[in-house]
């Protein structure tokens, strides 16, 4: 009889949390860029304000 090789599949969870990582990086850079902005902005409105 001819032998048969079977072969084992590798895990797919590894993948699935290095994509979650990377979505939450990704995340958190975009969400700390877009509160810097609001911040200044907030700051710039407040100084011409008190003129």
């Amino acid at each position: 009889m001819a032998e048969i090789k079977i072969e084992k599949k590798k895990p797919v969870w590894p993948w699935i949390a290095a994509g979650l990582i990377i979505a939450a990086l990704l995340y958190f850079i975009l969400l700390s860029n877009t509160e810097t902005q609001s911040e200044s902005n907030v700051e710039i409105e407040n100084s011409t304000s008190v003129r």
